[in-house]
């Protein structure tokens, strides 16, 4: 049940994480606007309040002596898949910092970029809170009086990983991983529901080249016949030339 329950709190902070890097991406963009700046607040906190919430749970899972062995290496993995995922959140988080302070929506000191992204982000934020609808607030500061309380959560967080490494000891280089690198993406519900299918297509491609070997080496075969073939004629043409010159 507790690893369960674990998987559920990690799935939950990886959408909002990824829903944070997403709506990033936006600013400084043609999209860019206040609510993209009130979207990315609401977004960060929410990220922050279930990353505090897995940290609770996984330390006290942990830190319990009487869990099997086979339990502690699955809390172990996912422990280490919530440091990656709070690593990436704080990355995102500064960036959005040095954005934000480049390109402020009040007293623009600098043209928004033609990224060629267009639309409203409401989608995205609404899906990292788990709502129908963003409902915004009426401050129309909040692009320039967000960015001192960002600078302060930034610094939460990273203060928190440090607790985290000092609390709890997982090496992230002796955690096996339950399959294979890039498996997902070999995965057959994965193709056609996105880009990732092309990828799962192009893997399969040198399979054929194999296949074509004998194909190839003739190929090369006939190209160098053709090259020699070129050489003798233009040598023939050459000593040709020469004697009726000489004639």
């Amino acid at each position: 049940m507790g690893k369960e329950e674990c998987k559920t709190m990690l799935d939950a902070l990886n959408k909002v994480t990824a829903c944070y890097r997403h709506l990033v991406i936006a600013l400084g963009s043609t999209s860019d606007s206040q609510n993209l700046r009130e979207e990315l607040k609401k977004t960060r906190k929410k990220a922050q309040e279930l990353a505090v919430a897995n940290r609770t749970k996984l330390t006290s899972l942990l830190k319990d002596k009487s869990i099997s062995k086979d339990d502690r290496a699955e809390y172990e993995r996912l422990w280490v898949l919530f440091s990656s995922s709070m690593e990436l959140l704080e990355v995102d988080m500064k960036r959005s910092l040095e954005i934000g302070q480049d390109f402020p929506l009040k007293v623009p000191t600098r043209h928004l970029i033609q990224t060629g992204m267009t639309g409203s982000t409401n989608a995205v934020a609404a899906r990292a809170m788990s709502v129908q609808n963003m409902k915004y607030e009426a401050d129309s500061n909040v692009d320039t009086a967000d960015l001192g309380e960002l600078q302060t959560e930034i610094t939460q967080v990273s203060q928190m990983m440090e607790e985290m490494e000092m609390k709890v000891q997982v090496a992230p280089w002796a955690v096996v991983a339950k399959q294979e690198a890039g498996a997902e993406l070999k995965s057959s519900l994965s193709v056609g529901n996105s880009s990732v299918g092309v990828i799962s297509i192009c893997d399969e491609e040198p399979k054929d080249d194999e296949g074509g070997g004998g194909g190839s080496r003739e190929g090369g075969l006939g190209l160098i016949g053709a090259v020699v073939g070129f050489f003798v004629v233009v040598a023939v043409a050459l000593v040709l030339g020469y004697l009726v010159i000489m004639s």
